[in-house]
């Protein structure tokens, strides 16, 4: 059974003047729908905002939450700071929260949304308001649900936000494997990082994750992995630069639930990155993310 964490506030109008769309995260629950796999919706628990303040600057916490986000700051999020999406930005941390909640007593679960991993402390950036994987961590290990975790980031962007928040903390390892030469120009310093060159494909991926992954979880010895399971590596996307198959993104995260299951290390993803016009083919590849997540979660070898 797929533990799924949903709100209909996910899912927001277009914002004017910018590109970015987000009914993506109510299509995503379509294909679920569609695709017939068992799964139970979760409303995602809001989280306290202490919880943010945590981790981002108090001033700009702030200034999401009157809608008085300068427009520097907008244009470097990507879309303006409606109600709507306020609402849904403060609701996104607490999903992500409730699926470590989830895993923790089911062994998988997913945030139908969520992976802002380009969110800095003073500011969003990339598309991504508040960094929902560093508040969840900074939570978890602070209520002593965890003493250790690990951010996995795959989507095909540096999470350098998440790098930054977490920078210079023991008890987070924050493991990003990217495109060299994609967003963001700057990168930021990661506990590992894996840097792929232009159109590298499956082999080349699951060789890289491979040789990371599980000497990374046995040396670190997470008791949560926070999996970013951004699909953008694929070789359609619209923002990506490498070239996975369908069934490259499959075998990446049959592969990570694997080596996480074989620890006795819960999981909970959330959606990250996938680009492109044709939306619904960016949803199906979301949710097949999570279907072949909980599937290989429940295997018995």
């Amino acid at each position: 059974m797929l533990h799924v964490v949903h709100h209909p506030a996910y899912v927001s109008p277009a914002t004017a003047g910018s590109r970015f769309r987000f009914d993506k995260y109510g299509l995503v629950m379509e294909a679920l729908k569609v695709s017939g796999a068992p799964f139970t919706v979760h409303e995602p628990v809001t989280i306290p905002r202490h919880w943010i303040e945590a981790v981002h600057d108090p001033a700009y916490v702030e200034e999401v939450a009157a809608l008085s986000v300068p427009v520097e700051k907008e244009r470097r999020i990507g879309f303006p700071v409606t109600d709507r999406i306020m609402r849904r930005s403060m609701l996104s941390p607490g999903g992500t929260w409730t699926a470590a909640k989830l895993a923790m007593a089911h062994g998988y679960a997913a945030n139908a949304a969520g992976g802002s991993h380009h969110a800095l402390y003073d500011s969003g950036a990339g598309y991504c308001v508040f960094n929902d994987l560093a508040i969840a961590a900074n939570r978890l290990i602070a209520e002593g649900d965890a003493r250790r975790i690990l951010i996995l980031d795959l989507d095909v962007h540096q999470g350098d936000g998440t790098a930054r928040l977490m920078a210079g903390r023991e008890d987070v390892f924050t493991l990003s494997i990217h495109a060299e030469k994609n967003f963001p120009a700057r990168k930021a310093r990661s506990s590992l990082d894996v840097e792929l060159a232009d159109g590298a494909g499956d082999q080349d991926y699951m060789a890289a994750l491979m040789e990371v992954l599980p000497h990374t979880l046995d040396a670190f010895e997470p008791d949560l992995v926070l999996y970013q399971a951004g699909v953008d590596p694929h070789a359609e996307d619209k923002l990506g630069r490498l070239a996975l198959s369908d069934a490259g993104l499959a075998a990446r995260d049959r592969a990570v639930m694997r080596e996480a299951r074989r620890r006795g290390i819960p999981l909970a993803s959330t959606m990250g990155g996938g680009y492109g016009e044709d939306r619904m083919a960016v949803a199906r590849r979301h949710a097949a993310c999570m279907i072949r997540l909980a599937a290989e979660a429940m295997r018995r070898d």
